[in-house]
């Protein structure tokens, strides 16, 4: 794998898709991150998070108390992770809400098996968070 793969930023009208191995210190390098999502990550995740932390590696070790949990919450955050799908014997793509990562016994107790690709997030939902 390529050091660039899922290091991704991609933005339409609506939608923002960041890459899942993009740590936070990079994000707020990268002018593609909207000003108000470096100040959110700044504010409040980095509290919490180094710098050097990835959105994969930061979700499975989230707890409800968390301020990042609660700004994930509120920004309606989803992360597309790739899930061994033991029915059909491969991975499958299915997106999840930060809620279902968090209270899901089986993401965490396979998440050296799963793959985060990259979290979504609604342009219209940075105004949540003031």
């Amino acid at each position: 794998m390529a050091d660039r793969d899922y290091k991704h930023v991609i933005q339409d009208v609506t939608n923002i898709y960041i890459g899942g191995k993009l740590s936070y210190g990079e994000m707020l390098d990268m002018d593609e991150i909207p000003f108000k999502l470096k100040i959110i990550l700044s504010r409040y995740i980095l509290t919490e998070m180094s710098k050097e932390a990835t959105i994969e590696n930061h979700i499975f070790f989230m707890k409800k108390e968390d301020m990042s949990y609660m700004i994930f919450k509120k920004l309606k955050a989803k992360f597309r992770l790739y899930v061994f799908d033991e029915n059909k014997g491969s991975y499958v793509a299915r997106e999840y809400k930060i809620e279902d990562i968090v209270e899901n016994d089986y993401l965490h107790e396979n998440m050296n098996t799963i793959f985060v690709e990259e979290m979504h997030i609604y342009k219209i939902n940075l105004l949540a968070v003031s």
